[in-house]
């Protein structure tokens, strides 16, 4: 098999950057445990996780000085569903 083809060794490279899946990066902080306590305790009473918390912090900051790129894109919805709207004339959906 030649590396050529798309599924050679390279494939992922050769793919242009805005077909790629988008993934969330990962990043490891070290934080102090007093600092950690009060994150969290602010997290809890916004319905958040520390990590989402961190996040709208980060947005923010980035926002407010004029930093956010462009393409970063809403935050992830979190949390259950909308509830799907029911027709108003009882039907299931759009005659055909």
């Amino acid at each position: 098999m030649s590396t050529d083809s798309p599924q050679g060794a390279g494939a992922d490279r050769e793919r242009p950057a805005g077909r790629r899946p988008q993934q969330r990066k990962q990043v490891l902080l070290r934080l102090d445990p007093l600092l950690h306590d009060a994150l969290t305790r602010w997290a809890d009473d916004e319905l958040r996780s520390a990590n989402a918390q961190i996040e709208f912090l980060l947005r923010k900051a980035l926002s407010d000085a004029g930093r956010l790129p462009r393409g970063a894109g809403a935050p992830p919805r979190r949390g259950r569903p909308p509830k799907r709207r029911e027709p108003e004339d009882g039907t299931d959906g759009p005659a055909e």
